[in-house]
C-alpha cells in the first residue's frame, strides 16, 4: 500500500470515533502528556490499535490518540508523539499528522521540550516558535511527490501563523504568564548536544534545540495545515558549570512548567 492507501485505511477506522467533527489537533511532547487532563475525553485509542500507526517508544509519552474537546472545542490530541530517533522514518513520523488532515483537522497545535541555547533563557521558560531551523533533520518530503498530500513544493514562509501567536501573545498577556519567542532548532538526538553543537546552533541563529516538531510542522503546511507550536525550555545548553543533562531532568522540568502551558494552549485553542 502507499502512504494515501494507508492514510486513507486509518482515517476510516478512526472516523467512528470523530463523531464532534473536530477541526483543532493537538501534539503533546516530552512531559506535557498530562494535559490530557484538561480534555473531556469521549474516546481514547491506542496507537498499536490503529492500522499503519506507529508506536511510541519513549517514556513521558503515553501513545494514544485522543477524541474529546477543551474550553467547549472539538479537539483530536496525540499523547505522546514520535521520532525520527526512534528508528521511524520521516514518512512515519508525519503519518499521524496526515491522519489528522485525513479527519479534517484545519490547524495543528504542537508542544515540545527544548533546550535553551538563547541568552538569558532559563530552566521553565515557555518559547512561542516562530520560525525554524531545519537542517539538521530529514525532510519528510523526500522522495516522489503524492499530489493528494500537497504540492512538490510547499511554501515554508510563515510555517508557524502569525494570528496564532499574536493570540497566544494576548492570552499570555491577560493571563500573566511570561513567554519568550523565537527560532527552534531542529536535530535528529537521541543524543544531547555538545558544547560546539549548541555553539553552532546559537551562532546559525536558533534560540532552542530538540528532537522532535519539525519533521510534524513541514507535513501539516505540505498538507495546508495551520501551526502553532511551543516549547518549554528544560534545559540550558551554553553555560559554565558541567552540563549534564538527564531525560529525568527534562520530564521534570516540563512538569513544572505545565500549567502554563496548558493555560495558554486550553485558551488558544478555545479562541478559534
Amino acid at each position: 500500500m502507499n502512504t494515501f492507501e494507508k492514510l486513507t485505511e486509518a482515517a476510516a477506522f478512526l472516523k467512528s470515533y470523530h463523531t464532534a467533527g473536530a477541526k483543532v489537533g493537538v501534539v503533546l511532547g516530552s512531559g506535557l502528556g498530562n494535559f490530557v487532563q484538561e480534555i473531556k475525553v469521549q474516546h481514547e485509542i491506542g496507537y498499536d490499535k490503529i492500522p499503519h500507526f506507529p508506536v511510541s517508544t519513549v517514556e513521558g509519552h503515553h501513545g494514544k490518540l485522543i477524541f474529546g474537546s477543551i474550553g467547549g472545542k472539538a479537539i483530536i490530541a496525540m499523547s505522546g508523539r514520535l521520532h525520527f530517533y526512534e528508528g521511524y522514518s520521516p514518512e512515519d513520523v508525519a503519518f499521524p499528522i496526515r491522519t489528522m488532515k485525513f479527519l479534517g483537522i484545519e490547524t495543528v497545535f504542537i508542544s515540545n521540550a527544548a533546550g535553551g541555547v538563547k541568552d538569558g533563557f532559563k530552566v521553565g521558560d515557555l518559547m512561542i516558535i516562530n520560525d525554524h531551523i531545519s537542517l539538521a533533520t530529514v525532510n519528510p518530503l523526500l522522495g516522489q511527490n503524492d499530489d493528494r498530500l500537497g504540492p512538490r513544493f510547499p511554501d515554508m514562509s510563515e510555517p508557524y501563523k502569525k494570528e496564532l501567536i499574536a493570540k497566544a501573545k494576548e492570552i499570555a498577556k491577560r493571563t500573566n504568564i511570561e513567554v519568550k519567542e523565537g527560532v527552534y532548532f531542529g536535530v535528529t538526538g537521541p543524543t544531547f548536544e555538545t558544547r560546539a553543537e549548541y555553539k553552532m546552533i546559537y551562532i546559525l541563529g536558533g534560540d532552542a534545540v530538540g528532537m522532535s516538531t519539525v519533521q510534524e510542522v513541514i507535513a501539516a503546511n505540505h498538507a495546508g495545515m495551520s501551526v502553532f507550536a511551543m516549547s518549554v525550555i528544560t534545559d540550558i545548553g551554553i553555560r559554565e558549570e558541567d552540563n549534564i543533562i538527564t531525560h529525568e531532568e527534562v520530564l521534570q522540568a516540563a512538569k513544572e512548567a505545565e500549567p502554563k502551558f496548558s493555560t495558554i494552549f486550553r485558551e488558544l485553542i478555545a479562541s478559534i
